[in-house]
C-alpha cells in the first residue's frame, strides 16, 4: 500500500488550490480537478447502487470493478503521464452491455429513469457518467495530451448504465417506465 494518511486535515487546500499526484498544485475549479469530482461523485453513485442489489447479486462483481476503473481514471487524471488503465475497458465494457441487452426487447421508446430503487438509481449513475463525460470532453480541449480513453470510458460506461438500468427495471417482475407525450396521454 502507498502513503497512509495519518491526518487528514493539512489546511494546504484552504487557498483554492490542491495537490497532484506529481506535486504541482492547481485551482480547485480546474477542469482536472473538476474532471477527477465528477468521477469521485460517479463512483459514490455506483457504489450506493450496489448497497440496493441483493448481497448474492451477480451484478455487484463487475460494478466493483467499474468503482475500481473509476478510482485508476481519477488518478490518471490526478497524475498526468501516467496510466494505469488500457483499451481493454472498452471491450470489456461492450461485451457486458451486449450480454445485458441480448435478454432485453428491443426499444421502441424513451424510458424514464425508474421502475424499481435499483433502476433508478443506475440512472442516477448514467446522469453523473454523461456529466463526467461532458467535463472530461471540455477538459481534453484544452489540454495538450487529451485523455481521450477517459473520454470514450465514460461515454461507453454510460451506456452500460443506460442498459443495466433497463435490466435492474424488469427484475421482480417489474417493468420499465415508458415516456408519453403529454399529447398521448
Amino acid at each position: 500500500m502507498g502513503i497512509r494518511l495519518t491526518k487528514i486535515y493539512t489546511r494546504s487546500g484552504d487557498k483554492g488550490k490542491t495537490g497532484l499526484g506529481i506535486k504541482d498544485r492547481i485551482a480547485k475549479d480546474s477542469l482536472r480537478i473538476t474532471a477527477i469530482g465528477d468521477i469521485d461523485e460517479l463512483n459514490s453513485t455506483v457504489g450506493v447502487l450496489i448497497e440496493t442489489l441483493d448481497k448474492s447479486s451477480e451484478l455487484i462483481k463487475p460494478l466493483r470493478q467499474r468503482q475500481h476503473d473509476l478510482f485508476d481514471l481519477g488518478g490518471e487524471l490526478a497524475m498526468p503521464g501516467y496510466e494505469l488503465l488500457g483499451s481493454e475497458l472498452i471491450t470489456d465494457l461492450e461485451t457486458e452491455i451486449d450480454q445485458l441487452n441480448e435478454a432485453l426487447p428491443p426499444l421502441e421508446n424513451f424510458i424514464l429513469p425508474g421502475g424499481n430503487l435499483a433502476a433508478a438509481q443506475t440512472h442516477m449513475a448514467r446522469s453523473i457518467c454523461r456529466r463526467a463525460e461532458r467535463t472530461v470532453v471540455s477538459f481534453n480541449r484544452e489540454e495538450e495530451k487529451p485523455h481521450l480513453l477517459a473520454q470514450q470510458y465514460l461515454n461507453r460506461l454510460s451506456d452500460y448504465f443506460f442498459v443495466l438500468a433497463r435490466h435492474l427495471a424488469r427484475q421482480s417482475d417489474g417493468e420499465e417506465i415508458l415516456w408519453q407525450s403529454r399529447h398521448k396521454r
